[in-house]
C-alpha cells in the first residue's frame, strides 16, 4: 500500500500567531451535554474533525437535533431534557473516538433502547473493562462482542442504581469522566470512590467545571472521591464557549522554544480549563520564556533548552511533545509516570521510543517512562505515526534539525486538526 508523506523543509526561525481549533475533549463533552439539557445550547468553536464528527453521528441518530450555526465552527443543540431513548435497536460506529465511545456507553446504559457501539479496529485495542464493571455493579446490562473488556459493545439499556461506586482511577481519567456525567441523572445519590494513582486527574476537573456549566454540581471532599446527588437536569447556559485545544498548543509553543519566537497561541491562557496549559511551565523550566494572559499564550526562547526529570502524568498528550523537543535539548531528558501512554490512539510509549531512535536519539523506554539523550546531529527520519495525529504534529518539530524530517500519512491530524501543518508551515522561516 502506498503511504503518503510529507517532508518539511528545514527551518531555524518561527514567528507568529496561531488561533487555535477547539478541544477534542471539551467539544465532545459539551455536545454530549447540551444534548442530555434542558433547552437549546449554542457552540461556539466548535471544532471540525473526525473525532466530533463521530459524536455528531451518533447523537443525531439518537435522536438529537446538532444544525450548524452562523458559522462553520458553531452547532445549536436541541436537548434531549434527560437520558436517551430509542424504539429500535441501533448501531453507532464512533471510530477511535474515545471521547465518544467511553461517555456513550455510560449514558447509553442508563437510557431507554437496545445500542451496539463498534468502531475502528484501534478502537478494539483500547481497554474500557474497568468502566464497563463499574457500570455493570450499578445494574447495567453491557456484553462484549469480541475480547472481553474492549469494544465493541452490546448494550441493553436500564434504569441503573446509584450508591457507592468503586472504579479504578489509574488508568484512564475518561472512564471517571463518563461515570461522573451520568450520575447526576440516576434516581438516587451516589459516591464515586477511585483506587490507585488517579492519571490525568486535571481532565476529570475539567469535566466537573463542564458538568456545573450545565446546571450540575457534584461534591468533592478530596481528590478521588465525588459525592453526586441524584435526580439532577442538565440544564442549558445558553451558549458554550469551546476552549482551543491546549494540547495543540504544544507544538507551537514548542516551536518557539526551539526556534525563538515569538509564537503565541489564541484559545488557551491562564484561565483555561485545560491541564495542558502547565505545558508552558515545563518549557519554562527547560530554559523558555513564557508569558499568559487570560486567553493567550507566548513562548519565546530564552537560554539554551536544558533537558530534566518530569513526572507528566497529568499531561499526557502534551508530554509527547516534551519528547521531541528533548532532541534539542542540552543533556537527557526523562519523562516519567506515563504508563497511560499505552492507552491511547496507539501504544504510543513504544512508538515514541521507536520513531526517536530513528534520529540517531539514545532511548531508553520502560513500562511507564521514556528517558531521551540527544545525537550530536538530528538525523534525517522518516517518521510512522501510526495513525495517530499526536504522532504527526510532535515529530514536525524536526523541521528545526538540519536534516529536516518525512512524516508519513500527515492526514492523520483530521483526527483533530485537519490544517496543522498548513498552520504549522506558516510560521516557518530560513534565516542566515
Amino acid at each position: 500500500m502506498t503511504v503518503t508523506t510529507l517532508t518539511l523543509p528545514h527551518a531555524n526561525a518561527c514567528s507568529g500567531r496561531v488561533i487555535l481549533p477547539g478541544s477534542k475533549s471539551i467539544a465532545n463533552r459539551a455536545l454530549l451535554l447540551a444534548a442530555l439539557a434542558e433547552g437549546e445550547t449554542r457552540l461556539d468553536n466548535m471544532l471540525l474533525s473526525d473525532d466530533t464528527q463521530r459524536m455528531r453521528e451518533a447523537l443525531t441518530a439518537l435522536g438529537i437535533g446538532v444544525a450548524d450555526g452562523d458559522s462553520d465552527t458553531q452547532f445549536v443543540v436541541q436537548g434531549n431534557g434527560g437520558l436517551f431513548k430509542s424504539r429500535q435497536p441501533l448501531e453507532l460506529f464512533l471510530g477511535n473516538a474515545g471521547t465518544a465511545m467511553r461517555p456513550l456507553a455510560a449514558m447509553l446504559a442508563a437510557a431507554e433502547g437496545e445500542f451496539m457501539l463498534t468502531g475502528e479496529p484501534r478502537m478494539y485495542e483500547r481497554p474500557i473493562g474497568p468502566q464497563i464493571d463499574a457500570l455493570k455493579a450499578m445494574g447495567a446490562q453491557i456484553d462484549y462482542l469480541g475480547e472481553p473488556g474492549f469494544p465493541p459493545l452490546r448494550i441493553q439499556g436500564k434504569p441503573l442504581r446509584g450508591g457507592v461506586i468503586h472504579l479504578d482511577g489509574s488508568l484512564s481519567s475518561q472512564y471517571v469522566s463518563a461515570i461522573l456525567m451520568l450520575l447526576p441523572l440516576l434516581g438516587q445519590d451516589s459516591e464515586l470512590v477511585l483506587s490507585g494513582e488517579i492519571v490525568s486527574a486535571p481532565y476529570i476537573q475539567l469535566t466537573l467545571a463542564m458538568m456545573q456549566s450545565f446546571g450540575v454540581d457534584v461534591q468533592s471532599s478530596r481528590l478521588g472521591h465525588y459525592q453526586v446527588q441524584g435526580g439532577q437536569r442538565y440544564r442549558s447556559p445558553g451558549v458554550y464557549w469551546i476552549e482551543g485545544d491546549a494540547s495543540s498548543a504544544s507544538y507551537f509553543l514548542a516551536a518557539a522554544a526551539i526556534a525563538g519566537g515569538p509564537v503565541t497561541v489564541e484559545g488557551v491562557g491562564s484561565a483555561s480549563l485545560q491541564g495542558d496549559k502547565r505545558f508552558a511551565e515545563v518549557l519554562a523550566s527547560m530554559g523558555a520564556q513564557v508569558e499568559y494572559s487570560e486567553r493567550e499564550i507566548t513562548v519565546r526562547r530564552g537560554s539554551d533548552l536544558r533537558g530534566g526529570d518530569f513526572d507528566l502524568n497529568d499531561i499526557p498528550d502534551a508530554a509527547m511533545t516534551i519528547a521531541t523537543t528533548a532532541l534539542f535539548a542540552k543533556g537527557t531528558t526523562r519523562i516519567g509516570n506515563i504508563y497511560n501512554w499505552r492507552l491511547k490512539e496507539t501504544d504510543r510509549l513504544h512508538a515514541m521510543a521507536t520513531e526517536l531512535r530513528k534520529t540517531g536519539a539514545r532511548v531508553e523506554e520502560g513500562d511507564d517512562f521514556i528517558v531521551i539523550t540527544p545525537p550530536q546531529v538530528i538525523r534525517h527520519a522518516r517518521i510512522a505515526t501510526y495513525d495517530d495525529h499526536r504522532m504527526a504534529m510532535c515529530f514536525s518539530l524536526l523541521a528545526f534539525a538540519s536534516n529536516s524530517v518525512t512524516i508519513e500519512d500527515p492526514d492523520c491530524c483530521r483526527k483533530t486538526f485537519p490544517s496543522y501543518f498548513s498552520e504549522f508551515s506558516s510560521l516557518l522561516s530560513s534565516t542566515r
